[in-house]
Parts: structure tokens; C-alpha cells; sequence
């Protein structure tokens, strides 16, 4: 994939929307130097180019009933690409999945999954292991996370 160059305000502009996504554009603006309306027809550009993907909240699971998050490494019985696909596919559309990740190594995928409580990581946990393309399943319940960021650092 071919690496997209931004001038400093397009820069200037992500690191912004990284750190507070909820500013309005013309809140936005003013802290990357511009008038409103070129600000708005950059973050646009950013959006059609692919490089803004959208817009979330980082909502506090623990706080809603979710406290288990865990990983699971799993290796699968065939490397084809139609068993890769048809796994990733289907673990990605169960609501636990957070994320989804082929990975280069050991085992096949790396899941990060959310539970209710050890009843509901331990079904989880089975459904993988009794999935017909799974050979193995390693789980790692996160004890803490000290460090939890998304985007990219920026250099101004």
C-alpha cells in the first residue's frame, strides 16, 4: 500500500481529531490555523482518502457489564484461503469480537474478546475450541492495561 504524504495542516489536522474527536470544525480550524471552510474540505479529502475511517467513542466496558477482556490465540486445522476467510468472517460478526488479527507465526489468528463474567469467557473459550477449523486455543485474560491507545503518534 502506497504511503500517502501530508502537508503540515492535513498533519496538524489528524493530531487534533486524534486527541478530540468531538470538536466542532470550527473549533478545529481554529486550532490548525485556518478558516472553516477549507478545514472541512480537508477533513473530507482525509475521509475519501481513506486515512480518517471514521469517527468513536471509547466507552468504559467495564462500566456497562463487559469487565473480562481476553485474548485468544488460535491456530487453525488448513492455512487455505477459504478457511481463513470463512473463520474470520464468522468470529468477526460474534458482538464479543473487539478485534481480529491474522498473524504471522506460531498460530493463525490473535482475538481480542470481551465477556460478561468467567461463565461467559469460558463459552467463549468453547466456541472457539469447538469450532470444526480450530486445532488449537490459547486464552490470556487481561489482569490490567497500563497503556490502551489507538491512531499514530504525530510529529508537529
Amino acid at each position: 500500500m502506497k504511503k500517502i504524504e501530508l502537508d503540515e495542516i492535513d498533519r496538524h489536522i489528524l493530531f487534533e481529531l486524534q486527541r478530540d474527536g468531538r470538536m466542532t470544525n470550527v473549533e478545529l480550524a481554529r486550532r490548525v490555523n485556518i478558516s472553516a471552510p477549507p478545514c472541512l474540505r480537508r477533513v473530507r479529502r482525509l475521509e475519501d482518502l481513506g486515512i480518517i475511517k471514521g469517527f468513536s467513542v471509547h466507552i468504559a466496558a467495564e462500566r456497562l457489564g463487559w469487565p473480562i477482556s481476553f485474548y485468544a490465540l488460535v491456530g487453525l486445522v488448513s492455512q487455505k484461503g477459504t478457511v481463513l476467510e470463512s473463520f474470520e468472517h464468522e468470529i468477526g460478526a460474534w458482538p464479543e469480537t473487539r478485534e481480529c488479527h491474522m498473524i504471522r507465526g506460531g498460530e493463525d489468528f490473535l482475538l481480542r474478546l470481551i465477556a460478561r463474567d468467567v461463565e461467559h469467557q469460558n463459552q467463549l473459550t468453547r466456541n472457539l475450541i469447538d469450532h470444526p477449523s480450530v486445532a488449537r486455543v490459547q486464552s490470556f485474560q487481561t489482569i490490567r492495561t497500563s497503556c490502551d491507545r489507538s491512531g499514530i503518534p504525530f510529529e508537529l
